[in-house]
């Protein structure tokens, strides 16, 4: 009886070798990169950041996973910055007007009433690039894709429609740019993220937003301002970039199917992009808010005026790039 529960004990071994080795679990064997983004998961660059981490997962065949988190749950713009770039976060998706401080070069895609539109940033984006890359890898990074934000407007409970709005408004702006041109528009600008403009906003402390309908829808800002101005002040970006620490943990394969994954996800957002303004309006108006649009020529010259200084000074902070840039833009629009 032991003679024949030998053999066929034998018998199974030997079988179960000849069968083809069966694959540990993607999930065992999954390399998984966490991805910061501090905006809602329904605005437009973490519907990209999304698309991402399904087109790695299907290009890796489960592989590679990228984690995505939105809500500031690993950080602001400026904090996910720095920590992707000691490899504490692997991926972020920060608004550029957010990184001046690492480099004013970042500020450029938000500068006032210099592209406007999310074709005119496109342009701007071919002419500053290679410039852009330099400046991220400076800090442990690679640029994966860009993301174009739709053009920034004033959310706020009236329309603010002449320079008279303006004063004394309490404002939140994204970058310290636009907190310049709004102080000398006689206005109380502040440079803070959206994670905690929405507090104050819904408190009271602060009054109006410069933001695009896109990041004020995401975080239901119609529950308390009803009005939102179209001022078409700027068409910023978002840098989506893995930080060296976790580039060199792929391999060849994975890091080509990244960047496959990468070019696939910068195509959709800016076809997207497209129609992104008048899908936000429609939402918008559905919960009771006015569009303002249409701004006197008078106000709209003072906001360019109030614009100028603002970008001459970072012409001077960025030296010869940032007048390379400008004037390479100037010849491609």
């Amino acid at each position: 009886m032991r003679t024949a529960l030998r053999f066929t004990g034998a018998l199974l071994v030997a079988f179960t070798a000849a069968l083809p080795a069966t694959p540990r679990t993607a999930l065992a064997d999954a390399l998984t990169l966490r991805m910061g983004n501090e905006y809602p998961a329904t605005s437009i660059t973490a519907e990209g950041d999304a698309f991402f981490a399904e087109k790695v997962k299907e290009l890796t065949g489960g592989a590679v996973v990228i984690d995505p988190q939105f809500d500031a749950k690993l950080g602001k713009s400026a904090d996910l910055f720095a920590a992707v770039g000691r490899g504490e976060v692997d991926l972020a998706d920060p608004l550029a007007g957010s990184l001046d401080k690492a480099d004013p070069l970042f500020l450029l895609s938000s500068l006032p009433f210099v592209a406007v539109t999310p074709a005119q940033s496109k342009v701007l984006l071919e002419a500053a690039r290679p410039e852009y890359e330099r400046a991220l890898a400076a800090h442990n990074q690679k640029l994966l894709y860009v993301t174009p934000w739709p053009p920034s407007g004033i959310w706020a409970k009236k329309p603010v429609d002449s320079a008279g709005a303006l004063k004394g408004l309490r404002i939140r702006t994204y970058d310290k740019t636009g907190e310049d041109v709004f102080a000398r528009l006689g206005a109380v600008p502040a440079s803070i993220s959206f994670a905690d403009a929405q507090a104050k906003l819904a408190s009271g402390e602060m009054d109006a937003a410069l933001t695009s309908g896109d990041g004020g829808a995401g975080r239901k800002l119609w529950d308390v301002l009803t009005n939102f101005t179209e001022l078409n002040y700027a068409a910023p970006l978002s840098f989506a970039t893995i930080g060296t620490a976790a580039w060199e943990k792929l391999t060849d394969n994975q890091r080509k199917a990244l960047l496959e994954a990468a070019a696939a996800t910068e195509q959709r957002q800016w076809a997207l992009v497209q129609d992104r303004v008048a899908k936000n309006y429609e939402a918008m108006r559905g919960h009771g808010m006015t569009i303002t649009t249409g701004l006197s020529e008078s106000f709209v010259a003072a906001l360019r005026a109030a614009a100028k200084p603002a970008v001459e000074a970072w012409a001077a902070r960025t030296g010869e790039r940032g007048g390379r840039i400008l004037e390479a833009y100037e010849g491609r629009k």
